[in-house]
């Protein structure tokens, strides 16, 4: 019964409610990372993701969106996913994704409005639908220590599609697109103007798993409640820059 009561309270957000805790799925997926520090997430959430030095290079988003265009486009020609989908399995075509603005979901158990937008929706030839998020980037050890986030990331995603009626959400993955920088041998590559350079894809499945996310929305809760910043995690490297900065103004 806590369970039925509690999915009563999730819904899709109207565009003018106001006084929800805004997170995206990818920050909320941050707390479920091995030696996340709470005292930089409090200073995060209060100042609604944004600071000082914040510099993310353009050009991965336009590789994401172009990526998405070309899948949309194979879907459009041949109806169904182009070969480097197909371990995705029985996929016949898309829902174009839902603007951000409209996209979002009401936790009101919590008080947290829940916000993405997922690079792609796929269609599955028996109704289902699976949510995808393109990664440009080589699939190494690195990106495994980035699994927590980006599992909590997609299960929020479906959390959204469901509550805006696209139902019902099966699967979820991540793929990732790998550039491939070999040495070239020939003039394949050149181009009058530049060059191209390819890309492989890795399909990595990740788990449906709801049961991620109510403990990291109770989470988000509690450290907004505080009164003051929670200590640091032991060793956290931005905490002691913040140190460091601190006492160079106080020292002025």
């Amino acid at each position: 019964m806590a369970t039925r009561s509690r999915q009563r309270t999730r819904r899709r957000a109207p565009a003018a409610e106001e006084g929800a805790i805004r997170i995206s799925a990818k920050n909320l997926g941050g707390l479920a990372l091995p030696g996340c520090c709470r005292r930089c997430f409090y200073l995060k959430l209060h100042n609604r993701f944004t600071g000082p030095w914040q510099v993310f290079p353009g050009i991965f988003s336009s590789i994401d969106s172009f990526t998405k265009n070309v899948a949309h486009a194979y879907f459009d020609r041949h109806g169904c996913a182009p070969p480097w989908l197909a371990d995705l399995g029985d996929v016949t075509g898309y829902v174009e994704p839902p603007h951000y603005s409209r996209f979002q979901l009401v936790d009101e158990h919590y008080g947290v409005r829940l916000t993405g937008a997922p690079d792609g929706i796929l269609v599955r030839a028996g109704g289902g639908h699976v949510i995808v998020d393109y990664k440009t980037a080589r699939f190494t050890a690195h990106q495994d220590e980035l699994l927590p986030m980006y599992q909590v990331q997609l299960n929020v995603y479906a959390m959204i599609a469901e509550a805006c009626r696209i139902r019902p959400v099966t699967d979820l993955a991540l793929v990732y697109m790998e550039p491939l920088t070999d040495r070239c041998t020939n003039d394949a590559a050149c181009r009058k103007n530049g060059f191209r350079m390819d890309f492989g894809a890795h399909v990595l499945p990740v788990a449906r798993d709801p049961e991620l996310v109510n403990p990291l929305l109770e989470q988000v809760r509690e450290i907004y409640r505080l009164t003051s910043p929670p200590p640091a995690a032991d060793g956290c490297k931005d905490c002691a820059i913040l140190v460091r900065l601190l006492s160079l103004v106080s020292a002025r």
